[in-house]
């Protein structure tokens, strides 16, 4: 048994049972088989529980130890589990000396084992003597379990400071199981594996950064399992789980699957005899799918998320096309003008303030057609061309316009911080901008929604634009309207209820795209129809010719 969801509170740690298939297919993953010298590695268990991981890891130990000769008395440093609850420890060890004596071992020769497999202590803060290998440094060739998930806003302040000292990856609000996953990784031999399943969240969200880091320049990720429907445990829990292996050697092919909720035992057996002993692409059984990933996306940047075929497009995509957001093409995402106080900022009102002080403003409503109708919407602009805030003097019925909104805007942060410049939008206004055709992106839409403004208005900050020195605009949007830039905003993007996309600016930033020069003038024309007719597979069709992709070859249902 191993903890799951947790919450440090009053020593409540929410255990949740892992099922059995579940732990043998980490076992397997990691390559601890019964065929290997088990007793000549060391297996460590990080949060063991009563015992879910350790007595089936301990099972293939005595089959090993068997098998190759080696006594039961050899076998004290093959494992060593932490456990942090003494209840937990206590039971734990009993039901080790009960397997190990039901297999012939003697009770005082189990007791020593069961004594010596199992730390009662917390695994985020080592004692290295609790394992002398060599230097008296803590080593493993196989770290496997289900980590906590605790939040660390749910620890203690004090021990959630020496958690981030001594563990760094644990950064912003991350959960404890990013600590596991990191001393894991630092305790590895050469070529030794880490197999958790815990919560996928660390590969998305800003407080896993730092681990990706880690992961993408010290190791290699050989697995992948998106489980999130998957009955793996006793009891519900809701913390999207994934199985991922991890190893201390250089990138080789990832075995990327996404499984549903008919994902079972067998499904998984099968899952793991294909990834091991067949070099085929592609594999597909009773709730999932898999592939095999000729290596995994590399930085600190979100993974993606999605099925094998999907992740199979955008690694295409990712080593041969460059982002949209390019020096090198003048093409620039942005989002538009924030004010901290649209009530004041924003009009409709033609004769508020001096005509020049009025800037027509291109609001999501404006795109809901796919064809630019303003909505006759304006930015009370205070700043002049050269990027300062015009002189208040100057322009009277501005005066007076800001002065009378009152607490509206003075009481801003952005105002009390500077406070002569109180009249101030967050934002500043590029006049230049203004002129310019630009694709808008409306945030939070099921798909994506390019629509074309050709010039003369000013985005407001619900609305993501795109702009390019290089690209026909609405070529560039035949692109963005395709499946297969919807492909790269559903891998990396924040998911909302009802499946609702978010569409900001770092995620439109990693759609990747073809040069401008290297599409023909049929695929651009093709391009440029399907936009401006909103024919979405027109688009895909076209974008798959300017990407020279066969659309079969990938998953875009």
């Amino acid at each position: 048994m191993s903890r799951g969801e947790a919450a440090v509170v009053e020593q409540n740690y929410g255990e949740v049972f892992t099922r059995r298939w579940v732990v043998d297919a980490l076992l397997d993953l990691t390559e601890y088989k019964v065929e290997r010298d088990l007793g000549g590695l060391t297996l460590v268990d990080p949060s063991a529980g009563t015992g879910a991981f350790l007595l089936a890891a301990v099972e293939r130990l005595l089959d090993s130890a068997a098998a190759h000769g080696r006594g039961w008395e050899t076998l004290g440093p093959a494992i060593r589990a932490w456990e942090l609850q003494a209840r937990n420890a206590t039971e734990c060890r009993q039901a080790l000396r009960s397997v190990l004596v039901n297999r012939g071992v003697t009770p005082a020769t189990a007791a020593d084992l069961a004594e010596a497999w199992v730390v009662e202590g917390d695994f985020l803060l080592p004692d290295d003597d609790l394992i002398s290998v060599g230097s008296g440094t803590v080593e493993a060739d196989v770290v496997v379990g289900n980590p906590p998930y605790i939040r660390l806003e749910d620890v203690p302040p004090a021990l959630a400071a020496d958690y981030r000292r001594r563990w760094p990856t644990m950064g912003g609000r991350a959960d404890i199981y990013v600590g596991f996953i990191e001393r894991s990784l630092s305790i590895l031999r050469p070529e030794g594996r880490v197999g958790f399943i815990c919560a996928d969240r660390w590969m998305r969200n800003q407080y896993g950064a730092g681990l990706r880091r880690l992961v993408s320049g010290r190791y290699s990720v050989d697995a992948a399992w998106v489980m999130h429907d998957v009955d793996a445990f006793e009891a519900q829990v809701s913390a999207y789980p994934a199985i991922t292996v991890l190893r201390r050697g250089e990138q080789r092919a990832v075995i990327a699957a996404d499984t549903t909720a008919d994902f079972n035992p067998g499904s998984a057996t099968e899952l793991v005899k294909w990834s091991q002993h067949d070099n085929t692409a592609e594999f597909a059984s009773t709730g999932v799918a898999a592939y095999r990933l000729p290596h995994w996306f590399p930085g600190e940047e979100s993974w993606p998320t999605g099925s094998p075929g999907r992740l199979r497009l955008i690694e295409h995509l990712n080593d041969h096309f460059h982002p949209l957001h390019d020096a090198s093409t003048g093409t620039k995402v942005s989002i538009g003008v924030a004010t901290g106080a649209d009530k004041v900022f924003v009009t409709t009102e033609t004769d508020a303030v001096e005509p020049d002080r009025l800037l027509p403003l291109s609001m999501v409503r404006d795109l809901a057609s796919g064809e630019f109708q303003w909505s006759g919407h304006y930015l009370v602009d205070p700043w002049a061309p050269d990027g300062k805030l015009v002189e208040l003097e100057r322009y009277p019925r501005l005066k007076t316009y800001l002065e009378t909104s009152g607490a509206g805007i003075k009481d801003r942060h952005v105002a009390k911080r500077s406070p002569h410049a109180w009249y101030r939008t967050i934002d500043k206004v590029d006049h230049s901008l203004t002129k310019r055709p630009k694709l808008l992106i409306q945030d939070m839409r099921a798909s994506i929604h390019p629509v074309l403004e050709p010039g003369g208005h000013y985005p407001h900050h619900n609305v993501y634009y795109v702009v390019s020195a290089k690209w026909e605009m609405e070529v560039l949007g035949g692109l963005l309207l395709s499946r297969i830039a919807q492909a790269f905003i559903e891998a990396y993007c924040v998911r909302m209820r009802g499946g609702t996309l978010r569409f900001q600016s770092q995620y439109l930033k990693r759609i990747r795209v073809p040069s401008p020069d290297s599409i023909s003038g049929d695929t651009a024309d093709a391009l440029r129809t399907a936009f401006q007719r909103r024919d979405v597979d027109a688009a895909t069709i076209a974008a798959a010719a300017a990407y020279q992709i066969d659309l079969q070859d990938f998953d875009l249902d």
